[in-house]
């Protein structure tokens, strides 16, 4: 196979801690060295946490596994200034066309409106993405430790106790706090006795990294019953470097050693791209439909993230873009409780929170398996009937389901939220992301993040007694307005992952430092 990427292999190093004869303590330590272990440290390390990343890898991912990055994860990596090189790299998109057999059923817009500072989605191998997340965290300090694994934890009251291996011997490390983002094989969720609960289903899929020149439009193909792979299905996405993801639905039965072959994946990239188009393999995988998460992602002083936490199908793009904003959840709680400013059972909405997310993730994850894999007779006609129906009427096409892309969610537990008591006719709700816009000078966005914001639509009262940043925005900035139904006067309370905590259409300071108070796991002001 080609290997268009250079493999940068980073030795291990003995660190300081390794070579004292005591045990060093530390605030956090992360384990795993993927795209969400190292967003956790970048973000720790902005908000002044020193951080510890152990991995026990040598190298960036191998393949291109992780692909499609939405527009909330990049809005995350933009706060944590990592986007606009993401961006520049990869293949930004937003289009996507749904085929049944050899004719186009529809396509749809993700993005219809301008006024975003981030594109809807973009493609970029996870081993490009990684690059520039190392060379972020590095450049700010974080001190990544390659070829370091954890054999053992130990939780012992207000500390956890970690038995490492390395290259050059074990040692321990002691830590406040643990940050499990070491994937869907994860060593701390065996260590802990933590078992997934959900469903694997029946099939299994080829992915075909293919390098190769092609005028396809850097859009989102899926074909449902194609001639190339009959009676299944395939998705095709381009990369950076002109580097191709194709995905083909197997059947159950596969062999997956078998269907990695060479001398198999080629007849069947042929049998798609035709045979004029010289086209060289990269990297192959078979996988299998996974739905499954633990029961609660904050065990003691373990706080898991990403797939150690959850596992989704990749159709949707629902697993990196969820580990992201996991992260984007937890580091600015643990940040408040590591600085006494809330207690420990703000990490606890932390577990709420996220779980309340996965479930959405695996709710849409499995509907889309459900209509991709039809599970019976009656089934495949009910697909095979919208299929035919959507190309001439628009009601059915909400129906398919191709891989529902991913959203970020818009949260529920009140334990954090302040419920509207004002009439809005829009605008994000208490619970929901934020939504971007043009200011006259940058972006909406590029304002809130990482501390607490007071969103003000018009002029209002001085906020200087209130703990948390303000930010105005006048009647010029239309788009914004309409947004956030920001008629003059009106007030957003917004949380530092950029989510409402709470909404008001005048001005109240004791309202306001209520719903300040409870978003920060202090309940209600005296």
């Amino acid at each position: 196979m080609l290997q268009t990427y250079h493999y940068k292999e980073y030795p291990h190093r003995p660190s300081s801690d390794q070579q004292e004869s005591g045990i060093t303590r530390h605030p956090v330590i992360v384990v795993g060295g993927g795209p969400v272990g190292l967003t956790a440290a970048i973000d720790l390390r902005l908000k002044g946490i020193p951080a510890v990343v152990l991995t026990q890898n040598k190298t960036v991912s191998i393949g291109s596994r992780a692909v499609c990055y939405s527009k909330r994860a990049l809005e995350v990596w933009d706060r944590l200034g990592c986007a606009e090189e993401m961006i520049a790299k990869g293949v930004v998109w937003k289009t996507g066309r749904l085929f049944n057999g050899e004719q186009e059923v529809f396509n749809f817009d993700l993005l219809p409106e301008e006024g975003h500072k981030c594109p809807a989605f973009i493609n970029l191998q996870q081993y490009h993405l990684e690059d520039i997340l190392i060379a972020r965290a590095e450049t700010l300090g974080v001190d990544i430790r390659w070829q370091e694994t954890v054999t053992d934890i130990e939780q012992n009251g207000d500390f956890i106790r970690l038995a490492i291996d390395t290259p050059s011997g074990a040692y321990a490390l002691d830590a406040d706090w643990l940050i499990a983002a070491d994937g869907s094989k994860s060593v701390l969720r065996d260590c802990l006795g933590l078992e997934f609960t959900g469903k694997v289903f029946k099939d299994r899929f080829l992915i075909t990294d293919v390098v190769m020149k092609n005028d396809f439009p850097p859009e989102r193909w899926f074909w449902f019953d194609p001639p190339f792979n009959p009676g299944r299905s395939t998705l095709l996405h381009k990369q950076a470097d002109d580097l191709w993801r194709i995905d083909f639905q197997l059947g159950w039965d596969a062999d997956p050693e078998e269907e990695m072959k060479p001398e198999r994946v080629i007849p069947r990239l042929k049998a798609m791209l035709g045979d004029m188009v010289e086209f060289e393999l990269e990297w192959v995988s078979v996988y299998t439909y996974q739905c499954l998460r633990l029961d609660h992602f904050r065990h003691g002083r373990v706080l898991f993230a990403g797939d150690s936490a959850h596992q989704v199908s990749p159709f949707g793009a629902r697993g990196a873009n969820s580990g992201v904003q996991d992260t984007d959840n937890l580091i600015w709680k643990l940040k408040m409780v590591i600085g006494g400013e809330a207690p420990e059972t703000l990490l606890d909405t932390y577990d709420r929170e996220r779980v309340e997310a996965a479930d959405i993730n695996l709710m849409n994850s499995t509907r889309s398996t459900d209509f991709i894999v039809p599970k019976g007779a009656i089934s495949r006609a009910f697909r095979d009937a919208v299929l035919d129906l959507a190309r001439d009427y628009s009601f059915a096409r909400p129906l398919i389901n191709s891989g529902r892309l991913s959203l970020p969610a818009t949260y529920t537990d009140p334990t954090l939220l302040t419920s509207d008591e004002d009439a809005f006719d829009g605008g994000p709700v208490p619970g929901a992301p934020c939504p971007d816009a043009p200011l006259n000078e940058g972006w909406l966005l590029e304002n809130l993040g990482g501390r607490f914001v007071l969103l003000c639509f018009g002029e209002t009262p001085d906020t200087s007694d209130l703990a948390c940043d303000r930010l105005t925005v006048g009647e010029e900035a239309e788009l914004a307005v309409r947004r956030y139904d920001g008629k003059s006067g009106t007030v957003y309370l917004v949380r530092p992952d950029q989510h409402v905590a709470g909404r008001w259409r005048n001005f109240d300071r004791d309202a306001i430092q209520t719903a300040l108070n409870k978003a920060s796991g202090k309940g209600k002001a005296p």
